[in-house]
């Protein structure tokens, strides 16, 4: 029997139709993995779901579900990191235990301890923010009893991370820029911007790392990153101690730079959550005008201006120096809580399996 020819006027036009079709669905389809599942899922109705980065955005049904912000910060843990403008230091009534030769200076005063007041947080506060914390240190100290990083866990609905200042060397920048003779207008503070940029290179990779750790153990939580405070007026009348007007403007701009780099870094993180289409965030907490009026110098500060100690031994400034006080935590309290109420400016997600499991004897577990 002979097979009947097929013309070339019905085979051409059916190979550019089939030509077309292919280009459609490879211009539709997205390369990524999860967008080939995503595809897959649209077109089958089956393996939607269950697939690392598959998510639904009405958040009633799928692997995650969307929250409001309040309800994604307090669902389970709330963690405190960071070094001592996150622990108190500066701001009085101290934990016990945390005032010794090296010791954290946790004070009942910080805005951790004023966060976890405000909320109803499903779980407890581990407050872990110790004072002359640099981030290289947390790294570092992965696996260890002192371990900051190490206490963040699944669980952990939101985490507070302050830190960076002592990777700048915060301390010893503002002591030359003070501790100099004679007292007269002087290169000295501002000659020490090319090792501070230097060191802020240094800190871009650390603060990444500090915040993929975060990721690893708390992928659901919400990590609000805050920056560091003005200390001096926008404006200075003249000089502080030893300090010229140039030098506390020069200050205050440098701070405003490490800033930036941190926002801009948290920033990144946080795209590459949505790109990922995954759980959790990382924002960025402006603080830098959160003391307007009341900088170091001003009639009400909520900045310690410079303090003496152990007078006997010698003039030795005190490390609560350029440290906020009470009044000054709580502004940084009050910017910390305007995030969580509002959240970023995108939609939140957490993983329906973890908020499952967020039971408050797993709650409790997992803060010491």
């Amino acid at each position: 029997m002979r097979i009947p020819e097929i013309s070339r006027r019905t085979l051409i036009p059916g190979i550019a139709g089939l030509l077309v079709l292919l280009c459609i669905a490879v211009l539709a389809i997205p390369t990524t993995r999860s967008g080939v599942l995503d595809a897959w899922c649209d077109l089958t109705g089956s393996g939607c779901g269950a697939a690392p980065g598959r998510h639904e955005e009405s958040g009633s049904s799928g692997w995650r579900t969307q929250l409001s912000p309040v309800e994604a910060a307090i669902w389970g843990n709330y963690v405190a990191l960071g070094d001592s403008y996150s622990s108190g230091h500066g701001a009085d009534d101290y934990a016990p235990g945390t005032t010794g030769e090296g010791g954290c200076r946790r004070s009942a005063n910080a805005y951790p301890e004023k966060i976890a007041a405000a909320y109803d947080f499903a779980g407890e506060l581990g407050f872990f923010a110790c004072s002359s914390q640099k981030g290289n240190a947390m790294l570092e100290d992965l696996g260890s009893a002192d371990s900051q990083l190490d206490r963040v866990s699944t669980h952990s609905s939101l985490v507070t991370l302050g830190i960076g200042g002592n990777d700048l060397g915060f301390t010893s920048i503002l002591r030359t820029c003070m501790m100099r003779l004679p007292v007269v207008e002087s290169h000295v503070c501002v000659d020490q911007e090319p090792d501070i940029e230097q060191r802020m290179g240094v800190f871009e990779s650390t603060f990444e790392d500090l915040i993929a750790e975060i990721r690893v153990r708390a992928p659901d939580a919400r990590i609000l990153v805050l920056g560091y405070p003005r200390l001096f007026p926008a404006e200075p009348t003249g000089m502080y101690y030893t300090l010229t007007v140039t030098d506390q403007q020069w200050l205050n701009r440098m701070t405003k730079r490490f800033n930036e780099q941190i926002k801009e870094a948290a920033a990144e993180a946080d795209a590459e959550i949505v790109d990922d289409r995954q759980v959790g965030s990382v924002e960025y907490i402006d603080v830098y005008n959160s003391l307007e009026g009341h900088e170091v110098g001003t009639e009400e500060p909520w900045l310690n201006g410079v303090l003496l100690a152990d007078l006997t031994g010698g003039i030795t400034i005190d490390r609560s120096t350029f440290h906020p006080n009470a009044l000054g935590q709580s502004a940084f309290g009050d910017r910390v809580s305007d995030q969580i109420d509002d959240g970023p400016e995108r939609p939140l997600y957490a993983a329906r399996e973890t908020l499952e499991n967020a039971s408050p004897e797993v709650l409790a577990s997992e803060i010491d």
